[in-house]
């Protein structure tokens, strides 16, 4: 199982939402880089960079400290947050990224987002397939849509979708454990997905849940910052 710590940017400083509730940040380094390094130094190979300016203003915004991050470290890196258009692509694949994770562009775009995966192909294309109440919510989870969760990732997936990173927005930084049912569900009806499931984790007991469920991969952010999973408990897994 992928072990991926996320790094939330608003204004190039590493930050946590609460249920994607913009006025509940919490502010945790001013050097996003340097919290990079420290991973990288522990033997973590992969990053989520989430670009949370990005989400809300629908363009890339932090593109300069994906670059870095990419230029200092050996970290395979996949970024989200404002990817909604060809340019935006184009720019985050530049700044280094390894793959990229689009959610709202396949709901407003999906033909944009099918040329993408077609483009690009299915090992640097990863859906965002989060979720309000079973429903795909986009925009930096400030809109709900009516698409049921699994349904969006089953067609996606016969569309041609690998990776698919699965947040329930309700879980998201309250450290209450992750869905484990709603992993399930999806990895039952969609079996060959590569499953990384993403919210709720608060400790290495919900890593060896997610792993025996069978998850491909499960990021962790909050629970890193607050000292719930010391970054010496994730060796096992790496």
């Amino acid at each position: 199982m992928e072990i991926i710590p996320a790094i939330d940017l608003i204004d190039g400083k590493c930050v946590r939402l609460t249920q994607g509730d913009y006025a509940q940040k919490k502010e945790y380094s001013s050097s996003p880089l340097e919290v990079a390094k420290r991973y990288e130094d522990y033997g973590i190979r992969r990053l989520h960079l989430v670009d949370l300016d990005g989400a809300k203003a629908r363009k890339v915004i932090n593109y300069a400290v994906l670059e870095q991050i990419t230029q200092h470290t050996s970290l395979e890196v996949d970024f989200g947050g404002g990817v909604q258009s060809d340019a935006d692509l184009k720019l985050v694949f530049e700044m280094g990224a390894s793959q990229v994770t689009g959610g709202s562009i396949a709901i407003r775009q999906p033909e944009t987002f099918s040329k993408w995966l077609q483009t690009y192909g299915p090992e640097k294309i990863i859906l965002g397939a989060d979720a309000k109440d079973r429903k795909i919510a986009i925009g930096g989870w400030q809109e709900s849509t009516s698409q049921d969760v699994l349904n969006f990732i089953e067609q996606h997936h016969q569309q041609g979708i690998t990776y698919v990173i699965c947040t329930d927005v309700a879980k998201d930084g309250v450290l209450a454990g992750p869905s484990l049912e709603l992993y399930e569900e999806i990895l039952a009806n969609t079996p060959k997905v590569k499953l990384i499931a993403s919210g709720g984790v608060s400790g290495v007991d919900d890593l060896h849940q997610l792993k025996d469920i069978g998850v491909y991969g499960v990021i962790i952010g909050k629970a890193i910052y607050e000292g719930r999973i010391a970054l010496d408990e994730l060796k096992p897994f790496l």
